[in-house]
């Protein structure tokens, strides 16, 4: 039986969870992030006298409004960016101030919000589209100064003409002119450039988080004849406008294409299908000079539209639960969307609030004054969990085990008893002999390493348990757990001598079958410096297991000198 399998990404320090990678290397987790957006978007005026009510829901950030003001009477909202209007940076001044009074803990990426409004500039007015790069330049400053991720852009314009369908750029034409379609699309592209200018002096390194990108006109690109589809879309000049992104965009620019389209989904499969859509389909309409610069700087992200787990069933806007109730649909779509995309997940909401309003939200006259958490009991807790689970866990783990006292599942976890519950669902060649109570044995051969309850040692002066001379081996313990449920598994160590010492967690069926190995979770220490010192791994329970494995292992001891204690061991669902 191969019980010690290396794997996967893991947790372990002197002190609690932390975020380390396998063993011998050096890569950050590239941590999934929440982001929420909707009716509710606050400006930056709200922010710094509730923004600690704010962080107490379960996001990773928020997007949100700026608005200047000319003077005193008139205000000049940065949504509004697609106009024909001088504006200047003197008048979002304060905006900068708020955001820079504010103590961001928890929203650590957000983004300040861009709209195609009113979208009813000339692509070929050269002086409007000056002001309109400035604009840009404005929202850049902002987020820089603000300290912000970037930029939210939303390709919709509420009022007026579409900036991006092409029937509606020639009504904007001056009287005997005919700009084709080729023509209007070079110059979306110029301007796409002429943006990226003024983005890229402010915040090179800014992450452009849209709604949508090409994944819109995904579908074009199976027609015979891709420009006549792009010329009939209502977004057709929009890939042209991202082609010129990308033509200026610094390497250190990040984008999102945030798949709107997908407010629907509602299988693991539609999310996979999306990203490869993304990630494939979508940069055939990119010019083939900026296709590498595409594959490396898009990012695939994804929506989760809160509503349609409230809505009446069968309407336009609501799911198939397929069985299930609302909260455990949204749990599972939470789960495939934070697993397949790229960094962001973004909450759109409507009707409902997330915090207290000032008002002066757009959509305010029609949000209503409950809650989500009201409406929708356990939303914010599986979106929590959501997010712990696609972060590894780390995070919560420590957030969940200090605020409250939970259960030790682990059986004479102390190592003080000489009598214990049996150690169930074992294997055949796991051994009873020398292990302490509650707990079994496993060593590969050959086996001339010693197996110990140590009565004499022990980090709370009760006992512990040892291992000397062990090439490979450990101490098992076994539980009952069920898929997607989490646990904190932590416990002490000493090491004498050579050796490394090994807590690995394995999975097996309900019927007592291996299972998952390729989500087996290891953590290992080899410093030999006889001082107590923990252990930790936080994770969850893979679809089709029944036990969770726990493995005490030694691994390298050459002499019967090499010894290895543990102790203090405990076991602790989260959820």
């Amino acid at each position: 039986m191969q019980l010690l399998c290396s794997l996967t990404v893991l947790l372990g320090v002197a002190s609690g969870f932390a975020d380390l990678a396998p063993e011998g290397a050096g890569y950050p987790r590239v941590r999934k992030k929440l982001i929420e957006s909707g009716w509710g978007m606050p400006d930056t005026q709200w922010l710094p006298q509730n923004l600690a009510e704010m962080e107490q829901q379960p996001f990773d950030g928020i997007t949100l409004r700026a608005v200047g003001h000319r003077n005193a009477s008139n205000s000049v909202p940065l949504t509004r960016a697609f106009n024909n209007e001088e504006w200047e940076s003197s008048w979002f001044q304060s905006c900068v101030d708020d955001l820079r009074a504010c103590a961001f803990a928890r929203f650590t990426d957000n983004f300040v919000a861009v709209s195609a409004n009113p979208g009813n500039v000339d692509w070929f007015d050269d002086q409007a589209w000056n002001r309109i790069a400035t604009h840009w330049r404005i929202a850049a400053w902002i987020a820089k100064q603000g300290d912000l991720k970037g930029i939210l852009f939303d390709p919709e314009p509420y009022e007026g003409p579409h900036q991006f369908q092409y029937k509606d750029a020639l009504r904007a034409q001056l009287p005997g002119e005919t700009r084709s379609f080729d023509a209007t699309c070079a110059k979306a592209r110029e301007r796409g450039r002429q943006v990226m200018k003024s983005l890229a002096r402010e915040y090179a390194d800014m992450t452009i988080l849209c709604y949508f990108m090409n994944s819109y006109n995904s579908g074009v690109v199976a027609q015979n004849d891709v420009r006549a589809g792009l010329e009939e879309k209502v977004y057709g000049l929009y890939p042209a406008f991202i082609d010129g992104w990308l033509d200026a965009a610094p390497s250190t620019m990040t984008f999102v294409d945030g798949c709107e389209g997908g407010y629907l989904f509602n299988s693991a499969g539609e999310y996979l299908e999306q990203a490869l859509a993304v990630k494939n389909v979508c940069q055939q309409l990119v010019s083939p000079a900026n296709r590498a610069k595409y594959r490396a700087q898009v990012q695939t992200g994804f929506p989760i539209y809160l509503n349609v787990y409230m809505n009446s069933p069968g309407s336009n806007w609501s799911l198939d639960m397929k069985g299930q109730s609302p909260l455990e649909r949204l749990r599972v779509n939470l789960d495939a969307a934070l697993r397949v995309t790229d960094e962001y997940v973004w909450m759109y909401n409507e009707v409902y609030r997330w915090w207290p309003l000032s008002g002066r939200e757009p959509m305010a006259y029609a949000m209503k004054s409950q809650r989500w958490p009201e409406v929708f009991p356990g939303c914010a807790r599986a979106m929590r969990l959501a997010g712990a689970r696609a972060n590894g866990l780390d995070d919560y783990a420590r957030e969940r085990l200090g605020a409250e006292t939970i259960a030790n599942l682990a059986r004479n976890c102390d190592f003080g008893s000489d009598t214990a519950g049996t150690n169930a669902w074992g294997c055949s060649d796991w051994k009873e002999g020398g292990a302490p109570a509650g707990w079994t044995t496993w060593q590969a051969d050959p086996a001339k390493g010693v197996f110990a309850w140590d009565r004499g040692i022990g980090c709370t002066g009760k006992g512990s348990a040892r291992m000397a001379g062990v090439q490979i081996g450990c101490f098992i313990q076994t539980y009952k757990v069920n898929p997607a449920e989490c646990y904190a598994i932590r416990a002490k160590r000493r090491v004498q001598g050579t050796g490394k010492a090994v807590i690995t967690v394995r999975w097996q069926s309900p019927g007592g079958k291996w299972t998952a190995e390729a989500q087996d979770r290891r953590t290992a220490s080899a410093a030999s410096d006889r001082e107590w010192k923990e252990l930790g791994v936080a994770l969850d329970v893979p679809q089709g297991v029944g036990i969770l494995v726990l493995l005490l292992g030694a691994e390298g001891q050459a002499t019967p000198e090499d010894q290895i204690w543990y102790d203090d061991i405990r076991v602790h669902r989260l959820d």
